[in-house]
């Protein structure tokens, strides 16, 4: 993929991008007033409406509303003139704040600091915004499909058919996500979920222990086996992160899990520990164990996003932007299914901020219409072939 000869075509669409930052702040002030926690159908419905506002408003089209497994996703479709080739734009609406997160911390603008914050601005309701107003922005739609989902933060379970296929109708997806301080993402690693259920027998713990199979010591056996299981130098990692066992002080107990959080940076990583989860065996007699779970989101390759990112920089040149790093990083996101899906993808196009996911989540604002000029540059080139 050759870079633009000229550079400097995108100064214009910068400084009018600049003119829309007091609108671009105000629609993402109404986006975060919406709290859109994944697990909340009524309030994912609410988003719904709230970001099909938003598109009427700068894009005048509200979308097409899509239920899957009773949620609401929003597409938006412009078929390609003479067979050009296609662009996805992939994001999420739903966020990890619980409902009434907002009466504690209600969307705000430091103007000393330059940034505003407010539970998901930076996860990634800001994304959506630069997203709408890039395409408001540009000449022409064809060629263009937009997805936005309310389940990505619980591993997109009703979402992901609808990105695969979307993938698959692109030349390219580009994922709206948040930046890592500025830098886009170019690798992501696999995402697998895994569940430990260890059954075992109760009896009384004073009265009469022999005869109970603990179920707790079991777990605790396994959990040491897990952790042999990690190799930190091939970028994988196994981590139990939630657990639970018994029913009362003086019982053996009779049950126990744990949950674990498994992070691979290559397919046959991934597979490896999958196969070894699987084959563990129980050692105190009495007990048994179920593994469930599995790999929710594979690795992205690097590949899946070098020519994109290497256009991508020569284009935020263009605009002046400054150098346009590109980093590897542990968390999941679509970008992992649309690269398995043998779409070249470009991830972290969203918002420069910070504390993703943590209090004090908080967007740059004079980052939001130069992030949203390069996103335009982007669809302009790659529509163009």
């Amino acid at each position: 993929m050759e870079p633009p000869s000229d550079l400097t075509q995108g100064r214009g669409r910068l400084d009018g991008m600049r003119a829309r930052t007091p609108a671009m702040l105000d629609h993402l002030a109404g986006l975060v007033r919406v709290e859109t926690p994944s697990e909340d159908l009524a309030a994912c419905a609410a988003g719904a409406a709230a970001v099909s506002e938003l598109a009427t408003a700068v894009i005048q089209d509200p979308g097409e509303r899509v239920e899957t497994g009773g949620r609401p996703h929003l597409r938006w479709a412009w078929p390609a003139g003479h067979g050009g080739p296609g662009v996805v734009l992939i994001g999420h609406y739903d966020t990890v704040w619980p409902r009434g997160t907002l009466a504690r911390w209600p969307f705000s603008v430091d103007e000393p600091a330059g940034t505003a914050t407010g539970p998901g601005c930076f996860d990634m309701k800001a994304g959506i915004v630069q997203l709408f107003h890039a395409v408001a922005a540009l000449d022409h739609r064809d060629g263009i499909e937009i997805l936005l989902t309310s389940d990505e933060e619980i591993g997109s379970p009703t979402s992901r058919p609808l990105v695969e296929e979307a993938a698959r109708r692109a030349s390219a997806a580009l994922i709206l996500e948040p930046s890592a301080s500025g830098a886009l993402k170019v690798e992501r690693k696999g995402i697998g979920m895994y569940r430990l259920d260890v059954r075992g027998r109760a009896a009384h713990a004073g009265l009469e222990p022999e005869n109970g199979a603990n179920a707790l010591i079991e777990l605790c056996h396994l959990l040491l086996a897990v952790s042999t299981m990690a190799r930190p130098r091939s970028g994988t990692s196994v981590t139990p992160t939630v657990a639970g066992a018994g029913t009362a002080r003086n019982v053996v107990p009779a049950l126990a899990f744990a949950e674990l959080d498994v992070r691979a940076a290559r397919p046959d990583e991934a597979g490896r520990i999958d196969r070894e989860l699987r084959a563990l065996q129980t050692t105190v007699p009495g007990t048994t164990l179920t593994v469930t779970g599995g790999l929710n989101r594979p690795p992205m390759p690097r590949s899946a996003s070098a020519e994109l990112h290497t256009l991508a920089s020569a284009l935020a040149a263009g605009l002046g932007l400054g150098p346009l790093d590109g980093v590897s990083v542990g968390g999941g996101s679509d970008g992992n299914f649309t690269a398995a899906a043998g779409c070249p993808t470009l991830d972290g196009l969203g918002a420069v901020g910070g504390n993703a996911h943590a209090e004090g989540e908080h967007v740059t604002i004079a980052a939001l219409p130069e992030r949203a000029a390069l996103l335009a540059e982007l669809l302009d080139h790659l529509r163009a072939g």
